[in-house]
């Protein structure tokens, strides 16, 4: 058996980007190994000799093994889960298949990521509008607070429901939460706060796009959230465009259709299968190499270590390089040392502040100036962001990265931040 290489500079030729690109942006845009690379050229070869062989014969098996592997990672049966293009596609197929009535409320927070917030606002702004409420985080925060002010808000909600209702409780309120937030990165308390879901009879609908690949010991049917969305391709080294919609059997009927329909709806009135699988097995001609990329992407995992020393790597040079990044920029980690649960609520992404005027604005010219400069003059790359009126960084860790990378994204920043701030000068003379 082949011995796993050691963690670092060494493991990047096991990845298909370039060697000297220093990526600190996995969060973002994933990465493929050339393993599930070349094992997903080698089933497209094999799909292209004869396509209709392997749709009718052997596609259906092979999927309902990669569904029982993650299943198996998340403490699932498989029945409860099935495969969707992305994580904003799953949740916009759970809350457009939620029977809304007049006096229900759409529970975000102001972190919740920008497709899925566009999502709860689109279902708020078609009849019969439920109400959109929006719970603010304000980090850093320790978990215990969070979770009661998460459950007085969720309190506030329902007494709000009664006043309107004449002191009756009318209407449901389905909460849309984070297991991991994106910008800034947390490490959110999730299972306790579907816990407080469930007892104040709240639905909860989860946005763990960066759990898969990213946090160990997930177990769905201990934690028991109504729905469950999680990037494949983001941290587990799938193919591009693979995200995992965990539905428990008790929450099947809530779900009447994928999206787009599949020709199953409805088959059950003939006779035929309209179960949770038969809804999204085929709606339509997909990549079929995406999903079935999830076999050699979890071999891969299992060959570097398995989940728990891959993201013990990842998770302690998320820190180490965050407080190396922070000492470079003369700024901080948004968890600073003497914060007590600073590595409670980080994962393998660390947000530090960079050296940008906070009046400088968070607009789409300015994000445009961070790409252009850091991926076509300095070739390395995080993400950027405005929060609480700050300048970020969210950088995040892989078992490809060192301390170096973390260095010389510091020494980048340093230089664009500068860059661009006088160029912002520049133009708001003209």
């Amino acid at each position: 058996m082949e011995n796993h290489p050691e963690f670092g500079h060494a493991t990047l030729p096991f990845f298909a980007m370039e060697p000297r690109y220093a990526n600190l942006n996995h969060g973002t845009a994933g990465g493929i190994p050339r393993r599930v690379e070349d094992a997903s050229q080698g089933l497209a070869a094999r799909i292209a000799a004869n396509p209709d062989r392997f749709i009718w014969f052997h596609y259906r098996p092979m999927l309902e093994e990669v569904r029982g592997m993650v299943a198996k990672l998340i403490g699932a049966d498989p029945s409860e889960c099935v495969f969707v293009p992305n994580v904003s596609h799953g949740i916009s197929v759970v809350l457009r298949n939620f029977s809304w009535e007049e006096g229900d409320v759409i529970a975000i927070t102001n972190c919740t990521f920008g497709t899925i917030s566009a999502a709860a606002r689109y279902v708020s702004d078609s009849p019969p509008h439920p109400k959109l409420s929006k719970f603010a985080l304000s980090f850093p925060e320790t978990r215990a607070s969070i979770l009661e002010r998460f459950r007085e808000y969720l309190r506030s909600l329902k007494a709000e429901q009664r006043r309107s209702a004449s002191g009756i409780l009318k209407g449901k309120i389905v909460a849309v939460l984070d297991s991991i937030s994106a910008t800034p990165s947390v490490y959110m308390p999730w299972r306790e706060m579907v816990q407080i879901c469930r007892e104040e009879s709240v639905w909860s609908v989860i946005d763990a796009a960066h759990s898969l690949g990213q946090e160990v010991d997930i177990n769905l049917t201990e934690a028991a959230p109504d729905f469950w969305v999680s990037s494949c391709s983001k941290w587990m080294y799938t193919k591009y465009g693979c995200a995992l919609l965990y539905v428990p059997k008790r929450n099947h009927h809530i779900i009447k259709s994928a999206f787009p329909t599949s020709v199953t709806y409805g088959a059950r009135l003939n006779g035929g299968q309209d179960d949770l699988q038969s809804k999204f097995f085929w709606t339509g001609t997909l990549d079929f190499t995406i999903p079935l990329s999830i076999k050699p992407a979890l071999e891969f995992r299992s060959f570097l270590g398995g989940e728990k020393k891959i993201n013990e790597y990842c998770r302690a040079l998320a820190l180490a390089g965050g407080k190396r990044l922070a000492e470079i920029l003369n700024t901080r980690t948004m968890f600073s040392d003497d914060f007590d649960e600073a590595k409670a609520l980080t994962a393998n992404m660390i947000n530090v502040e960079i050296p940008l005027a906070s009046s400088v604005a968070p607009t789409s010219a300015v994000t445009l100036m961070f790409q252009d400069k850091l991926l076509n003059q300095h070739n390395v790359y995080a993400s950027q962001f405005y929060y609480d009126g700050r300048w970020w960084t969210r950088a995040s860790a892989q078992v490809y990265n060192e301390i170096s990378d973390f260095e010389k994204l510091g020494n980048a920043l340093l230089v664009v931040c500068a860059e661009i701030t006088k160029e912002v000068a520049e133009r708001a003379k003209i």
